[in-house]
Formats: C-alpha cells, structure tokens, sequence
C-alpha cells in the first residue's frame, strides 16, 4: 500500500512540471549575453535566437549584461527562475573562470546550469604585425628562443580564449613571450597595428579583413583544418609549428533544475537552428563551425574545456584580474 501511495505522490509532484512543459512556451523568453553588442558572441546568439523565436512562436528578448569577465552575466542566470525563461550564452572564458576563480564565484560554473547546446566553434587565428621579422611559426618560434621575454604578445584581457590560447603556444613551444592585456581585442588590434605588440590571437572575424587588407600578417590557425572564410591560412602544422587546435565558443545553458523536457526542446530547435541552410553559409563567412547535438554532449564539452584551461593556467600561474 506505502509503494502504491508514493507512487501516485510522485505522479502528482511531476505534474506540474509536465504541464509546464506541453504548455512552453507561453510568454517572452529572456536571453543574457554576458558581453556588449556587436561582437561574435553577440552576433551569433542574435542569428540563433530569431531561428528559436519564429520556432517557439514567442519574443526572444535579448539582455546584454557585460562585465567581469562573464561573471555578471552568468550570475544572473544562475539565481533566474528554472522554467525556460532564462538562458544565457557562455564562451571559453566560463571555463576558464572555474579555475581563475575558484571558489570565489557566486555560482558552480558547471552545477548552477543546465547546458542546453553548444552554439559554434570559432578556432583563433595567430597574427603578427608586418615589421615582426617571422613569416610562420617556424620563424616564430626560433625568433622567440632566440629573443626570450622580448616579444609581446596581446589579447582580450585575463584568461581569454586568446589569452590561453597563447600561453598554450609558449608551453608546447617551449618559449618566452610577455602579455599585455587589454579591455577588448579592439584596442588589442589597435596596438598589434601600431607596433607596441608583436603577436596577437583572436577569432577570424576579428582579424582576417585587416589581414586582407594588408595590415597585418596571418602566420596560422590554431585547427585541425583549414577554415572557411579564411581558407587562405595555413593550419598550425603547415606552418611548421605544434599541431594545437584551440578555438572559443558559443554555449547555451539554462538555469539548473529547467525541467528535462524544455532543456530537450531548446536543444533541438537549436540543433535545428544550426544547421540551417542561411546560418551554415554566415557561419562559413564568419570562419565558425555550428555545433548543435544533445545536453549531454553539451555538458561533456564544458567539463573537457574547464579541465583543458585548468592545466594551461596553472602551469602559467595565471591571475584573474583584482
């Protein structure tokens, strides 16, 4: 009799959230994108959330809430209501910030959420300024044995995707580069033109019209292959450096505790979203790779990067910013 009673109590307590389910979604959706507009973050979660929006058949309100290093963004989403109402967009640096950050988050990088999909894959492209004497990264990476602590390298800021993608650089390597970190990768582009750096890794999109145009040289992408929109780079190995493949990306999540069947249901419109045929050719253009698959796959790849920047920034003994 007990068992025949706390099953029916289960039936009734699973109600509510199956209910919630059939009926989602029945107002606006909010969505958080924990850096300004206009960048590849930005850009790509705009492109995804219209595709959801006309799926869903509801507004998808989009609520940039920069600062911190995503911290303030996705902390936001953490303590939001887990009823599919809140998602946020994370990149590298959410990895990175679990252990940047340890223990001092407001938030469990991987508990606090429930991952919805990965969105994109965008492999970073290494480049160099045009009086920098190396023309690949064998060059490169000779000049810098040669010239320890005397090349300067820039980046988005502490613990960027860039940031470690280039610490990845020295460790493999075996060289000595110094960092400069800036507030963004406009005012990082801004000093690789100028000269007061000499290297600098961002995403394609960033970085390949100025190669284009003559400004700056393209040396390698860190990718297994090569990539569209910048198919003229060479990967790492042809360019007679490490076979590293390193790149930021686009993650969605949900609030933890967002029931099982409206995770599964953004997962799939989303993976619907990706491979449309408009958002592969802008993917093409932009030099990202969509990504899409399960909440599983999702949640596996956010722990194997969090565990892949761990081991880069404590053998770099890299600090968050005070």
């Amino acid at each position: 009799m007990k068992k025949i009673l706390f099953a029916a109590l289960s039936v009734l307590c699973a109600l509510p959230a199956l209910v919630q389910a059939q009926n989602y979604p029945s107002k606006p959706i909010r969505w958080i994108i924990p850096y300004t507009p206009g960048g590849i973050t930005d850009n790509v979660t705009r492109m995804v959330a219209q595709k959801l929006q006309d799926a869903l058949g509801q507004p998808i309100v989009i609520d940039n809430k920069p600062g911190a290093n995503s911290i303030i963004g996705a902390d936001l989403a953490a303590k939001a209501a887990p009823d599919g109402y809140t998602i946020v967009t994370v990149i590298a640096a959410h990895a990175a910030n679990a252990t940047l950050y340890q223990g001092k988050l407001p938030f469990d990088p991987v508990k606090s959420f429930a991952p919805i999909s990965l969105a994109v894959v965008a492999p970073l492209i290494l480049t160099t300024n045009n009086n920098f004497p190396p023309k690949d990264v064998r060059e490169l990476i000779a000049y810098a044995k040669a010239n320890p602590g005397k090349i300067n390298f820039g980046s988005s800021g502490i613990g960027a995707a860039a940031h470690l993608t280039t610490e990845l650089l020295k460790q493999t390597a075996g060289i000595d580069m110094v960092h400069i970190p800036f507030k963004g990768t406009t005012p990082a582009l801004q000093a690789l033109l100028s000269g007061d750096i000499q290297v600098l890794v961002d995403v394609p999109s960033t970085l390949m019209p100025h190669v284009r145009g003559g400004k700056i040289r393209a040396l390698a992408m860190f990718s297994g292959k090569r990539v569209p929109g910048a198919a003229e780079v060479p990967t790492m190995p042809e360019a007679g450096g490490p076979a590293l493949e390193s790149s930021t990306w686009l993650l969605f999540l949900a609030p933890a505790g967002t029931p099982r069947e409206i995770v599964n249901r953004l997962s799939q419109e989303t993976d619907k979203a990706l491979k449309s045929a408009d958002l592969v050719a802008r993917f093409d253009q932009l030099g990202i790779f969509p990504g899409g698959g399960t909440p599983e796959q999702a949640n596996k790849f956010l722990a194997d990067e969090i565990t892949k920047w761990a081991k880069v920034i404590i053998a770099a003994g890299v600090k968050a910013e005070q």
